[in-house]
């Protein structure tokens, strides 16, 4: 059973967790990345992971951000 999903408050949650983990990343690219990976997965079907999803996926790109460059 799928609960209606507030899309604006997925990418809220996000991006606060995100932000304590990740306090070197400026907030607005912070959001940015947040938001690119929820729109990769909103148009999939299935709806009830996309807060654990997008946090995923934003962890990832954010991860590859701050890695030193070799």
């Amino acid at each position: 059973m799928t609960t209606h999903i507030d899309n604006e408050e997925i990418i809220r949650q996000v991006v606060q967790a995100l932000e304590a983990k990740h306090p070197d990343v400026d907030r607005d690219e912070l959001e940015a990345v947040v938001r690119d990976e929820f729109q990769t997965l909103a148009e999939r079907p299935v709806r009830d992971y996309l807060l654990i999803l997008t946090e995923r996926g934003a962890k990832k790109r954010l991860k590859k951000l701050s890695a030193p460059a070799s």
